[in-house]
C-alpha cells in the first residue's frame, strides 16, 4: 500500500512573507503607474509573474495585478467603461497565471522569454476591448484594424517595459539570494 504524504499545511505566520511580498508589489505597481512614466512601461505583468514564481501560495499571484490596477485606477485614472477594465484586468493577470503553470519549470532565459506572448497578449486582449466596448470605432474589421494600428506606438513600451521589468525582479531576486553568499567566497 503506497505511504501518502500531505504537504504541511501553510499556518498564517508561515504566510506572512508571501503576504508582505503581495504587499509590498502591489505598492511598487501603484506609485509605478502614478509616477510619470513612458504609456504601458509599469512593472504590473512582470509583478504579476515574479509572484507566481515565489510565492509559496502561487494563487495570491493574481491578487498584486489586479489590486494594483484596482487601487491605482481608484486613486489616480478615471475608471473606463467596466467591461474595459474588466478585460485588462484580466489581460494583465496573464503573466501570474501563466507563471503558476510554468512554476519550477524555467530557467532565467525561459522566464523572460514567456513575458513576450504576455504582452503579445496583452495588446490583442486589451485593444480588443476597446474595439468592441469604448465605441471609439465602428464595429467592423475596419475599425478593429484602426484600433490596433492606433495603439502600435504603445506595443514597443508595453514590451519593453514587461521585459525590463522581470530582469530587474528576478534579477534582485537572485541577487539577494547568491550575492551575499558569492561575497563570502575566497578570492
Amino acid at each position: 500500500m503506497p505511504v501518502q504524504t500531505s504537504r504541511p499545511a501553510l499556518t498564517l505566520s508561515a504566510l506572512w512573507p508571501d503576504l508582505a511580498l503581495v504587499a509590498f508589489l502591489v505598492a511598487f505597481d501603484v506609485v509605478a503607474r502614478l509616477l510619470p512614466h513612458a504609456y504601458g512601461f509599469l512593472p504590473i505583468a512582470a509583478s504579476g509573474l515574479f509572484a507566481a514564481r515565489v510565492l509559496r501560495l502561487p494563487a495570491l499571484a493574481i491578487v498584486v495585478p489586479v489590486a494594483a490596477m484596482s487601487i491605482s485606477s481608484g486613486i489616480g485614472f478615471g475608471q473606463d467603461d467596466w467591461r474595459i477594465a474588466l478585460i485588462v484586468y484580466a489581460a494583465i493577470s496573464i503573466p501570474a497565471l501563466v507563471g503558476i503553470l510554468s512554476r519550477g519549470k524555467l530557467g532565467a532565459i525561459g522566464t523572460v522569454a514567456i513575458m513576450l506572448p504576455c504582452s503579445l497578449a496583452f495588446f490583442a486582449v486589451s485593444n480588443f476591448a476597446v474595439w468592441a466596448f469604448s465605441g471609439m470605432y465602428s464595429l467592423d474589421l475596419a475599425g478593429l484594424t484602426q484600433c490596433y494600428v492606433a495603439a502600435l506606438p504603445f506595443l514597443q513600451y508595453t514590451v519593453a517595459g514587461d521585459m525590463f521589468w522581470t530582469a530587474v525582479l528576478f534579477g534582485g531576486y537572485w541577487a539577494v539570494q547568491h550575492v551575499p553568499a558569492l561575497a563570502r567566497r575566497p578570492h
